[in-house]
């Protein structure tokens, strides 16, 4: 081990320089789809009505092919730097999103709803700052055997119910109206798709390494529960973007997903085994921090700099468009009223 040595490996900047790319990538991806589904809404039906004219428009898949191109640099940081330098890297995603959102899409955030999105990002730092090593894997079976503990199986059926609940229950009620619904339904899945992720990447890696994992069928069985999760997560993921604005949906997305991943990860990979109380009460006031956060840029996402209201930003959408206010029913940008004309 070199950590008392200046300055960082070769493969250490490899590692940093993928990472930063991921960030740029998944953030712009944000703006990039969010324009896409706005034209495509223009000539049909919304993606946040349950349309799908998106998949027609050119300038969404620009943004979707982003959006990969980030996960797969993303993906290939960890092959070069450790967790500990390229997981906390994500969170600038979040802000190259929130400035591209203020200068592309003229989206704003009150100062408070600024302040909460750094909460978050700080919050989640510190969980991902002070995460254990993970442990080492010799056979994607092995993975499969964490995969079917009791514990992390109770999990799996915790969030599937869920999610199936929020799907059927409660987005034909709030679904327009309450950013949360469909970023939790991406959130859920997505703690279940990483850990997926996780065991194909261990299956890749000892694969090139001589060590054939193609050979066994949980591989195969983890490949379809990706991507089960993934295109669940990309149809709900678009319904948030083209009903809320792109500034808040990417951090709260980040802060839900972060949080469940490593929620999942410690019961599936037992990342707390061994470690003191003062490294989990660490980890646990970083928590506390992300939903610090969340809280603030929730309680002021309706509020207007240099104005205290706030009823007049959560009418619903076909009041919106009645009143001349904006159809795209984001609700932090301000009301037509408010411009200039």
């Amino acid at each position: 081990m070199a950590e008392t040595e200046i300055g960082m490996s070769t493969d250490n900047i490899k590692g940093l320089v993928l990472a930063l790319s991921s960030s740029l990538f998944i953030g712009a991806s944000f703006i990039v789809k969010k324009k896409g589904l706005k034209k495509a809404g223009a000539s049909g039906l919304r993606a946040g009505a349950g349309g799908y004219t998106y998949l027609c428009e050119p300038l969404w898949w620009i943004g979707m092919i982003t959006m990969i191109a980030g996960e797969i640099a993303n993906f290939a940081a960890y092959a070069f730097a450790p967790a500990i330098l390229v997981t906390p890297l994500g969170a600038l995603s979040i802000i190259i999103s929130a400035a591209l959102a203020h200068a592309i899409l003229q989206e704003k955030l009150h100062i408070f709803g600024i302040l909460g999105c750094a909460l978050c990002v700080v919050g989640s730092t510190t969980i991902v700052l002070h995460a254990p090593q993970e442990r080492e894997i010799e056979s994607v079976k092995e993975v499969w055997d964490l995969a079917t503990e009791p514990a992390f199986l109770l999990y799996a059926a915790i969030v599937i119910t869920a999610a199936v609940v929020i799907i059927i229950r409660v987005i034909p009620h709030y679904g327009q109206t309450h950013v949360m619904v469909y970023i939790s339904i991406c959130s859920l899945m997505g703690s279940l798709s990483v850990m997926s992720v996780k065991a194909l990447g261990i299956a890749l890696k000892l694969t090139f390494s001589g060590m054939n994992q193609l050979l066994y069928p949980q591989t195969w069985a983890f490949t379809l529960i990706v991507l089960a999760c993934v295109i669940t997560q990309i149809n709900y993921l678009n319904k948030a973007l083209d009903t809320f604005n792109a500034a808040v949906v990417s951090p709260i997305y980040y802060v839900m997903f972060t949080s469940l991943t490593i929620l999942a990860s410690v019961i599936m990979f037992k990342d707390w085994d061994g470690k003191n109380a003062s490294q989990i009460v660490t980890e646990i006031c970083g928590f506390v921090t992300i939903l610090s956060g969340t809280f603030l840029l929730h309680e002021t996402k309706d509020m207007v700099a240099g104005s205290s209201q706030s009823s007049s930003l959560r009418l619903p959408k076909h009041e919106e468009e009645d009143e001349g206010l904006d159809p795209e029913g984001i609700p932090l940008r301000q009301v037509d009223t408010l411009r200039s004309k």
